[in-house]
């Protein structure tokens, strides 16, 4: 188990008898010497609170016996767990890619980019293909590779497409230009309709 997995479970277990706690605090009696080092640790990291001398001396009155350690979640470890609770799961690509689906990889920064356009959705006069915030949502980050990693539809890609498209627009063609020549999809000036429409090609580079 690695050092973050078992931090998190550390966590979860605190809160777990924290729940059952008449006083708010887990005291030593009820922690395991083991998971008591975890939670040292986690402390240090500001994720979990240690009673002071003046907390225990009152937890030592109410049990009638000397109470030499007790801890609960600080603020910042409480919302771990609420984050980590309401995260996605991310979707495995073990599976070959469905009919007409293709697996997507981006850079972090290319991830971010998309990020600012899947997080706009609500308020886009052209919304996000059906899925694709979800499908951001629970993207897999390769970590040997650097990559963030999806399955898409062919309507999706082109949503990122539109998102680089927009990029381009307000600042920066790099996402978009690089987005053309490996996937060949880019976002250009259709002169029949005067608007804007993706365009499938293996290379091509696209300008503001």
């Amino acid at each position: 188990m690695n050092a973050r997995q078992s931090r998190l479970d550390a966590l979860r277990a605190l809160r777990e008898r924290e729940a059952k706690s008449v006083y708010g605090w887990v005291l030593s009696t009820d922690v395991p010497p083991g998971l008591q080092q975890s939670l040292q640790t986690a402390a240090a990291q500001g994720l979990v609170e240690l009673a002071d001398r003046e907390v225990r001396a009152e937890l030592s009155a109410y049990e009638g016996r000397p109470v030499l350690w007790a801890a609960r979640l600080s603020p910042q470890g409480h919302d771990v767990l609420t984050y980590l609770h309401a995260s996605p799961d991310p979707t495995p690509l073990s599976t070959p890619p469905a009919a007409e689906e293709q697996v997507i990889e981006l850079r972090p920064a290319q991830m971010d980019a998309l990020r600012v356009y899947t997080n706009l959705a609500p308020v886009l006069r052209v919304a996000p293909a059906d899925g694709l915030v979800e499908r951001v949502r629970t993207a897999h980050f390769d970590r040997p590779g650097n990559r963030w990693r999806m399955t898409l539809t062919p309507e999706q890609i082109e949503s990122i497409a539109y998102a680089f498209h927009l990029r381009a627009l307000s600042g920066s063609v790099a996402e978009a230009n690089w987005f053309a020549r490996e996937y060949g999809v880019a976002y250009r000036m259709d002169q029949a309709t005067g608007r804007p429409e993706a365009v499938r090609s293996r290379s091509r580079t696209v300008c503001p």
